[in-house]
């Protein structure tokens, strides 16, 4: 077993947020011993009658057996809306690469689950996250199933810290949101540290609304807002088996009836979903394993908008920019050398890029009168922002990332031993 509480990173906010409680969603958490001693790594939460569901995926070709369940039950023939969901997730093993064990593993956590909640082994959805390849001894977590139904309550910060693995601190928000004059509540928790470069989303997400909304409408917004948020941001490059995000709306408060994702009256609710949604994945980012800085990085002027989250996407995956701006050095060069092997369309007799609001190339060459003392002092602080013209056309996109420190060198060599 190990006991290892990590440094809280210096980019964590001051401390958890006050979350909104969301009616209809109660919650508990454990301590099993999944992997580590003295912590908190299970936990349930239980959606009454009236519920939705929906959820988004890693596009990984080596998918856990958790995420296989889950995609399956949203696209079963035995999926059912209004019925009662549950939710159970553990930290520490990933149930990932365990073979028929993995796959038997989750069915006996979804049985075990649904006789607790009260619902069908269908409408329970499972997520593990954690060490990869090792067997899950399950029945630590489903013994732990009948003292999590008695605890069910509305405690965000012990949920959000029963899924973290190596994260320094739990993450969640919340927002209230207008849906044809009705006032709805919106609250998610999220874990992520290492291995974050989504291919879909990334790592693990959970976010609860009280709204009535159709299955395929919740499921229309996660997954637009899962591009906007999780799929523009980025820690190491490198796309985990388990990325799951799941969202729930529990149908607990009348609003006006929802039939479309573009209807008028979801404006609002879905601004505070992004919000939501984005606010997540930046406190990723800003746990990043070993992270000191947290990077912006705005492009503007590509072919189009896959474009232009492409080329972000390689300049926030550049080993050599990372280091860089770990080092606090203004290395634009290394910008330059990014946007040219991104593979998408640049011009570079045309291309402009500031760091800090301060522009240091322009017309394909160093300003005229550049003065890197500001952008200097600009690299030494914790936010960092990086603008990028590639003078093609219109496309644009804002991608986050942080720094590469040899932090993450010390956490990723000691991670499984």
């Amino acid at each position: 077993m190990i006991d290892d509480t990590p440094q809280t990173s210096p980019l964590a906010p001051d401390a958890f947020p006050a979350m909104s409680s969301v009616d209809g969603v109660r919650m508990a958490a454990a301590q099993c011993n999944v992997r580590y001693v003295n912590k908190t790594d299970v936990m349930l939460a239980v959606m009454e009658p009236g519920t939705t569901a929906a959820g988004v995926f890693t596009q990984s070709k080596t998918a856990a057996a958790p995420v296989d369940w889950c995609r399956d039950m949203l696209k079963g023939g035995n999926y059912q809306d209004g019925t009662i969901k549950a939710l159970i997730v553990n930290s520490g093993n990933a149930n990932a690469f365990t073979g028929r064990a993995g796959i038997a593993a989750v069915e006996k956590m979804a049985a075990a689950t649904a006789e607790a909640a009260g619902c069908r082994q269908e409408d329970v959805f499972i997520a593990q996250t954690g060490v990869i390849g090792e067997p899950i001894e399950v029945d630590k977590i489903t013994a732990s199933l009948p003292g999590l139904k008695a605890d069910l309550g509305s405690n965000w910060e012990n949920a959000a810290q029963a899924i973290m693995t190596t994260d320094t601190y739990p993450k969640g928000a919340s927002a209230t949101a207008d849906i044809g004059g009705t006032k709805v509540t919106i609250a998610g928790i999220a874990k992520g540290s290492g291995m974050i470069a989504p291919d879909m989303a990334t790592m693990l997400a959970f976010v609860f609304t009280d709204a009535a909304l159709p299955r395929e409408v919740l499921q229309n917004l996660l997954a637009d807002s899962a591009d906007k948020s999780f799929n523009a941001i980025t820690v190491d490059s490198d796309t985990s088996t388990s990325d799951t995000v799941l969202a729930f709306a529990t149908g607990r408060v009348e609003n006006p009836e929802i039939a479309f994702y573009d209807d008028r009256a979801l404006q609002d609710f879905r601004a505070k979903f992004d919000g939501v949604m984005t606010d997540l994945a930046h406190q990723i980012v800003r746990d990043g394993e070993g992270a000191k800085k947290f990077i912006t990085i705005k492009i503007t002027g590509a072919e189009d908008d896959g474009a232009a989250k492409k080329i972000g996407m390689t300049i926030a995956n550049s080993p050599l920019v990372k280091t860089a701006i770990a080092g606090e050095d203004a290395n634009w060069g290394r910008v330059v050398m990014a946007v040219g092997k991104s593979g998408e369309k640049a011009d570079r007799d045309k291309l402009t890029i500031a760091m800090g609001g301060i522009t240091i190339a322009e017309l394909g060459q160093i300003a005229d009168g550049y003065d890197e003392a500001p952008v200097a002092q600009h690299m030494k602080g914790q936010n960092i922002d990086i603008a990028v013209d590639v003078g093609i056309s219109a496309g644009k996109a804002t991608v986050w990332t942080c720094d590469l420190t040899h932090d993450y060198i010390s956490i990723n060599a000691d991670y499984r031993t």
